[in-house]
């Protein structure tokens, strides 16, 4: 291995680790809530399987998203796996500009908590918030899963890879 190839540096700086993080590759989430009759939504790369027994995960939320406080105070939510062919849903809850197209495209419909809940996704986790941990510019959201919807058959998921969104075909 080449020396440029390896930094040994004993701080990073915030380009080379925004550069580093364009290449791991993650799933792409819309994670749901209603708040106070409002439904809101964002787009989440950082979702994690937390532990089989009780069934939980973890959710990282930017603290200065425009919803997070609307997610912590809720105490409920949605994880909506993406599928490939969601790019322009993803476009709408990733984009402020396309703020009002929201929820207006997709069959919605509620599980257990209320949140809503993507019909056509590769799953969607309904969870309910056990606790939120504080990480500098970031809320990590730890949630107990108490419904599971597996629609349809098991379809290409939409990836998130060098600053973009993908799929695998």
């Amino acid at each position: 291995m080449s020396d440029t190839a390896i930094s040994r540096q004993e701080s990073i700086s915030l380009d080379e680790f925004r550069h580093g993080m364009r290449r791991l590759t993650a799933g792409v989430s819309l994670v749901t809530t209603e708040f106070q009759g409002e439904k809101l939504g964002l787009i989440a790369t950082s979702v994690s399987s937390l532990a089989a027994e009780p069934p939980s995960l973890l959710v990282c939320v930017n603290r200065s998203a425009s919803s997070h406080d609307a997610f912590v105070a809720a105490g409920q939510f949605a994880v909506n796996v993406l599928r490939e062919q969601h790019s322009d849903l993803c476009a709408q809850f990733s984009q402020s500009s396309r703020r009002d197209e929201r929820f207006q495209t997709g069959t919605w419909q509620t599980l257990n908590t209320g949140a809503p809940v993507l019909a056509d996704a590769l799953v969607s986790f309904d969870c309910q918030l056990d606790k939120v941990v504080e990480w500098n510019t970031h809320s990590v959201l730890l949630a107990r899963i108490v419904g599971i919807a597996l629609p349809g058959e098991a379809a290409e998921p939409m990836i998130y890879f060098n600053s973009g969104f993908h799929s695998l075909g």
